[in-house]
């Protein structure tokens, strides 16, 4: 059986990731990787791998039935207009650049292009990955599983709606740098009181890991879950009130919608 010809423009982190990820699932049995990136030291770094260099963008489009777009949303319209001269009706793009659209995809390489758009998180660096993915409708039901197979080697993934793929940034892409801010506080504070800080932070990365789990695998609610921490006139429901207090969920609510707007802002 033939391979499934994959291609990668651009070799940063997240680039790097997802190809090292393929090389060291079952998938690389299956699958040719090939990248290109204008610092060659990145893929030569990637050679050892089993990815093998693209002279350029329109070279590396004719040679894969599937490119990955993983540059910055920033240059990425030159990056498609270089790309363009080698896409067919076959191409299938794949985007992890935040606030692109199928459309612009489109209107830069081909009207009839097949577009899958990806939101990734920066986890996706260790195999823990949260991927949102959705297609247009051009893009074939098989063609869609085998994105959908990459990122889940990569941690989870879900398919949501193409008019929401905005909308999830603040949900799973942007997600890690708040969690990390509100980490930061606990951190802060273990240290204001005189408590190593690797400990706190090795203390509350693992209450967050254990947190996530008992939201995946318990079967309660997050209100429940709330409640079977908080038992009456303790310590949990004494910070709570704080948190209520300074209207945790709504300053919530507000830097998803900033995150969101900006988003809009960035769309093309």
């Amino acid at each position: 059986m033939d391979k499934i010809s994959i291609g990668f423009i651009g070799a940063g982190n997240m680039g790097s990731a997802i190809m090292k990820g393929i090389a060291s699932s079952s998938l690389s049995e299956s699958i040719t990787l090939r990248a290109f990136d204008p610092d060659t030291a990145k893929i030569a770094a990637l050679e050892k791998s089993g990815v093998i260099p693209a002279a350029s963008e329109a070279e590396l489009t004719a040679q894969c039935k599937y490119v990955f777009l993983a540059v910055k949303p920033q240059i990425i319209e030159g990056v498609l207009e270089a790309a363009a001269p080698g896409a067919t009706s076959d191409t299938v793009f794949v985007s992890i650049a935040a606030g692109i659209t199928d459309e612009f995809i489109a209107g830069k390489t081909r009207s009839d292009a097949k577009v899958i758009l990806v939101m990734p998180n920066t986890p996706l660096l260790l195999g823990e990955g949260a991927s949102a993915l959705s297609h247009n409708d051009r893009v074939t039901d098989e063609e869609f599983e085998v994105i959908l197979n990459i990122f889940r080697i990569c941690g989870k993934a879900a398919v949501i709606p193409k008019n929401r793929m905005k909308e999830i940034i603040a949900v799973n892409g942007s997600s890690p740098a708040f969690i990390y801010l509100f980490a930061k506080g606990f951190i802060d504070y273990a240290s204001s009181v005189g408590i190593d800080a690797e400990a706190a932070k090795e203390l509350f990365a693992q209450s967050l890991i254990g947190s996530a789990k008992m939201m995946t695998d318990s079967g309660y609610t997050i209100d429940e879950l709330i409640k079977m921490v908080s038992s009456p006139g303790g310590t949990t429901l004494a910070g709570l009130d704080r948190l209520y207090e300074g209207k945790l969920t709504d300053v919530v609510n507000n830097c998803c919608e900033s995150c969101t707007k900006r988003a809009y802002e960035l769309s093309k």
